[in-house]
Order: C-alpha cells, then sequence, then structure tokens
C-alpha cells in the first residue's frame, strides 16, 4: 500500500525485500537439486523457519544468510548482494562476460567469480609475482610424484 504522495510504508519494502531474497534462495536450492528439508539440515536452520524465508514471511539476518549460503555451497556474498547488504561488485569486462553467459547456471558463475575475485585481490595485494608464480609451480612439480 502507498501512503498519500505515492510513497512506500516501510512494512512494504522489508517484504519486497524478504520476497525476493527468500525467490532467489528457492530458486539457488532447486538449481542445486536440495530439498527444503536437506537445506535446513545442512544450514542448521529450521525447516519451518528456511521455508518462511523463501516465502518472503521472514527476513533472514546476515548470520543467517551466511549459514544458508554454505549449505548451498555459494558464496555469502552472493546472497549477501541479493539481500541488498552489499553492492553489486564491479568485475569489469570479465565478470560482466560471467554473468551474462547463459550457459552457466549461477552457482557455476558463482564460483567463477569467486575464483576472479580472489586472483585479483592476491594480485592487488602484490603477492603475486612471475617469479613467486613459477617458484611455487616448481615447488609443486618438485612435490608430485
Amino acid at each position: 500500500m502507498t501512503e498519500p504522495g505515492g510513497a512506500h510504508r516501510p512494512i512494504e519494502k522489508v517484504a519486497d525485500f524478504a520476497s525476493g531474497i527468500g525467490e532467489y534462495i528457492r530458486q539457488q536450492r532447486s538449481s542445486a537439486k536440495i530439498s527444503l528439508r536437506q537445506l535446513s539440515k545442512l544450514a542448521g536452520v529450521s525447516n519451518p523457519y528456511l521455508s518462511q524465508i523463501e516465502r518472503g514471511v521472514r527476513k533472514p539476518s546476515a548470520e543467517i544468510l551466511q549459514q544458508i549460503a554454505k549449505g548451498l555451497r555459494i558464496s555469502a556474498e552472493a546472497l549477501y548482494v541479493q539481500a541488498g547488504i552489499l553492492d553489486l561488485p564491479t568485475g569489469g569486462p570479465v565478470g560482466d562476460a560471467i554473468r551474462a553467459d547463459t550457459e552457466l547456471t549461477e552457482r557455476q558463475k558463482q564460483v567463477l567469480l569467486d575464483v576472479y575475485e580472489s586472483f585479483r585481490r592476491e594480485n592487488a595485494a602484490g603477492t603475486a609475482s612471475p617469479a613467486a608464480d613459477a617458484a611455487k609451480t616448481t615447488t609443486i612439480s618438485e612435490e608430485s610424484p
């Protein structure tokens, strides 16, 4: 409902948010082929509470989102972005290309984005250099049978 002047009431904004994150969680669970009961066990969240989140009746906390992400084996960041807790990461053209690929599932996209971002953070921190990478490769090769 809108108030005079067309402003939305705060309770409706919460309901819209809860509905959006709930639908996203349901889609992720469905694509992972996990039942509601299985996810509730994996995430350590009660079955009725998880059902209420998916239906948009309850608004999950960041901690609950983290537990659900762990159960779905996706990054908590993906859920935080959907929940509006974090802004959408700007991965540049590579991130945009991964997100636009219609042949990848959301889980596959998120895994690729996570790996890509971890490499970018590592390089930005200056921990990765050609010499260090060569040393790691040599060490790994020497350790392998």
